[in-house]
């Protein structure tokens, strides 16, 4: 399965599908990296303030949603998703020292290279290897499904590093409820498409 970046929409399973939000992010957060990297001062602490409310909402989706149904349904599931939940970890860890520095500091742009490092190689992780891993595993309607469930945790997700925030479920939703106003019976809906035995690529398409 080729890596996301080359798929069109249709490929990835429609506009509503989970992985074509999933892209739709990443070129996003591409666009606003370049934005911090080329400002300073206030205007470059705005940018990383718009980035953060990106990247957070973005990562929680991905921990509440996508990890739990490749750890069900794609081989090696649990180590791969161990992998980047590490490196989501360490960007949390990071972006909170860097919220301490000053936006002109040699400190902070130390500090942001290496979050821009990490949050490249989580892109290429997820495009080139784990999410087309899902697409083999799992129906169009499947990831639409996935897409819905995704849209919603991102939209009521912490838009700040939280370090201390569990990330898996349901530890971070519970960790999270008293930032994001997170409801029981959305966990549980979320749960039920995740927990569900995924029908086969093959036979969805008989």
């Amino acid at each position: 399965m080729p890596s996301l970046a080359h798929q069109s929409i249709d490929q990835l399973g429609g506009p509503h599908s989970v992985l074509t939000r999933q892209k739709r992010d990443h070129v996003e957060l591409d666009r606003l990296i370049q934005e911090v990297d080329s400002s300073h001062g206030h205007v470059r602490q705005e940018n990383l303030t718009r980035l953060c409310r990106l990247v957070f909402p973005h990562a929680f989706a991905e921990e509440s949603v996508l990890w739990p149904a490749i750890r069900r349904w794609v081989p090696d599931g649990e180590q791969l998703t161990l992998e980047i939940e590490q490196e989501h970890q360490e960007i949390n860890e990071l972006f909170t020292e860097l919220e301490k520095t000053g936006p002109d500091s040699d400190r902070h742009r130390e500090l942001w290279q290496r979050i821009v490092t990490l949050l490249r190689e989580d892109v290429r992780d997820e495009e080139d290897r784990l999410l087309p891993m899902l697409q083999e595993t799992v129906p169009p309607k499947t990831l639409v499904q996935l897409g819905w469930a995704w849209e919603a945790v991102r939209r009521t997700a912490p838009t700040r590093p939280h370090p201390v925030v569990a990330r898996r479920p349901p530890g971070n939703v519970a960790a999270a409820a008293p930032l994001t106003g997170w409801t029981a019976p959305a966990t549980a809906s979320i749960a039920c498409i995740a927990g569900r035995r995924a029908p086969s690529a093959g036979r969805a398409g008989r």
